[in-house]
């Protein structure tokens, strides 16, 4: 049955995803890609897009140094191997491998890959074949992969290792593979927290593509709590160097494998981290169209600014002598060319490209051979900007919200959903669901006493005097006004024994951590407010 439904909803969001990326495609080839084409924007910045990589399944890349977890991660979430998986302390993954669905288990090697319309990695031809004899598609039959897709890349080297040559240029790969995925996690080793200058590059191809990243700080078992608080601090600053973002990165914590925790005294943590990840990846289908349309609108305006800079440089250029000192000295004013354009345009300095990168790119063209500036494609541009995108992210909401809540099944999903093993079970206003006995009734002597101590009339205190009690557990009026509603169940402003017992109940809920229903649960329910149940004779 949960493999039925598994399969209806992943055909359910692909034909979402097919109804959106068709307006998307038709938009990008109509409107965007004529204004590439003329300023040469695939030599500069990223090739053109095609039908694979409008229609592809979401995509999450996985990077980190070696023995980091990455490999033993992704089997993790699948819940089986995958071919050409091998996981060991020394750096064993020396390719990208991407984790596809298909019925046929086994491997495609890259030659082969990149000439296959049907998948999105055709432009990738372009790195040569030093990079496609380390670069394979492993396919498996598997109820995740019917939902993402996973990139599993080469360990990142540290130490002398790191200035082996991979034969490739291996941050433009991983950048490469940042623009057209839909998360990228970094994993990170708890006991190997350095980031190698190697890393440090890697991270830095990720420029853009911040709201993509996620931290998974793995391995976290293998330390107790005092040296894991001073582990996520030195990650945090390690981190704060080389993403340079206002906000802090979300970290999760855990072990992401299956063996059992050498240290248990995280175990909650750990459990509600994974799920916190998990509810992450899990958003991933139901956001791809939204994902792919910002992706999009990003290339779109990066692409106007990569035609103003052309169009400047083409315009700044002399007729006939002279060409290369101008050249030279239009290189060296690019950071002041870039503020002009800024000004003159109104465009924000986030959506220019880095200008050292630039200014390398630009030493290999000959700036006569540019075209000048021509209005009616930035026009187009804008007008797909400004009147085609809006109705596009309609539809996009309007398909989303005639399907059910898209959410990737199968393997170490399967396990967070369902039984006294998913998040919560038992716990919290959960705990005493399955008991015959009224959960409150273990502690309601101890809640007596204080019952007895705020003078109750007719069996029942005022709110004036639960109030005194209640704001003793320093939860903020907003809370306690809440437990109150849910106490006060017969709502006649009082409260008796029971419903005393129940507010002191929800209270240590709270202050334990968990959330509070937002109805009372049948379980606690007072019992001498319960209906009686009548079995039909």
């Amino acid at each position: 049955m949960f493999s039925w439904m598994g399969k209806e909803n992943a055909q359910g969001q692909h034909d979402v995803l097919q109804t959106v990326t068709g307006g998307l495609q038709s938009l990008y080839t109509r409107k965007l890609l004529p204004l590439e084409e003329h300023y040469r924007f695939h030599e500069f910045h990223s090739p053109a897009l095609e039908e694979a990589d409008f229609k592809n399944l979401p995509m999450v890349l996985l990077v980190g140094q070696y023995s980091t977890g990455k490999t033993t991660f992704i089997r993790y979430l699948l819940e089986q191997d995958f071919p050409g998986m091998r996981i060991g302390p020394e750096p064993t993954t020396d390719s990208f491998i991407a984790v596809m669905y298909g019925e046929q288990e086994g491997s495609i090697p890259g030659n082969a890959l990149v000439v296959d319309p049907k998948k999105p990695f055709r432009k990738l031809n372009s790195f040569g074949n030093a990079f496609l004899n380390r670069f394979i598609c492993s396919q498996l039959p598997n109820e995740v992969l019917r939902s993402i897709s996973i990139i599993d890349s080469p360990g990142i080297l540290s130490g002398e290792k790191q200035r082996i040559s991979r034969g490739y240029d291996f941050c433009q790969v991983l950048q490469w593979f940042a623009e057209r995925v839909d998360r990228i996690i970094l994993l990170f080793d708890a006991h190997k927290l350095d980031i190698s200058d190697e890393f440090s590059e890697a991270i830095k191809a990720f420029r853009g593509q911040d709201d993509k990243i996620r931290v998974v700080l793995n391995k976290a078992d293998q330390v107790d709590t005092q040296q894991l608080m001073r582990v996520y601090g030195a990650l945090m600053w390690s981190l704060g160097k080389v993403i340079n973002t206002p906000e802090v990165v979300r970290v999760y914590i855990g072990s992401f494998w299956s063996k059992p925790l050498q240290n248990t005294e995280n175990r909650k943590l750990f459990e509600m981290e994974a799920q916190d990840l998990f509810r992450d990846i899990q958003s991933l289908p139901r956001n791809a169209a939204l994902r792919k349309l910002n992706d999009l609108i990003k290339r779109a305006r990066l692409a106007k600014v990569h035609a103003y800079i052309i169009s400047y440089l083409k315009k700044e250029m002399p007729a006939v002598f002279g060409k290369d000192t101008k050249k030279k000295e239009l290189i060296q004013r690019l950071p002041e060319i870039y503020i002009q354009i800024q000004r003159e345009h109104q465009i924000s300095p986030g959506d220019f490209p880095d200008v050292k990168k630039m200014q390398q790119q630009l030493e290999m063209y000959d700036f006569s051979k540019f075209y000048a500036m021509k209005p009616k494609l930035i026009e187009a541009v804008d007008n797909m900007l400004a009147n085609k995108i809006a109705p596009l992210m309609s539809m996009i909401r309007e398909e989303e919200s005639s399907m059910p809540t898209q959410m990737v099944h199968g393997g170490a999903f399967e396990g967070t959903m369902e039984g006294p093993f998913g998040q919560g079970y038992g716990e919290g206003a959960g705990e005493g669901a399955e008991d015959e006995e009224w959960v409150v009734a273990k502690d309601k002597p101890v809640y007596d006493e204080l019952f007895y101590t705020l003078s109750p009339i007719n069996g029942k205190i005022s709110g004036v005097n639960a109030k005194k009690e209640m704001v003793n557990s320093k939860l903020p009026n907003s809370v306690l006004g809440k437990i109150w509603k849910l106490a006060d169940n017969d709502k006649d402003g009082m409260l008796d024994d029971e419903e005393f017992a129940l507010a002191k109940h929800l209270i240590k809920i709270k202050i334990d951590g968990y959330e509070l229903p937002n109805d009372l649960p049948l379980h606690l329910v007072p019992p001498s407010q319960r209906k009686p149940s009548h079995n039909a004779e």
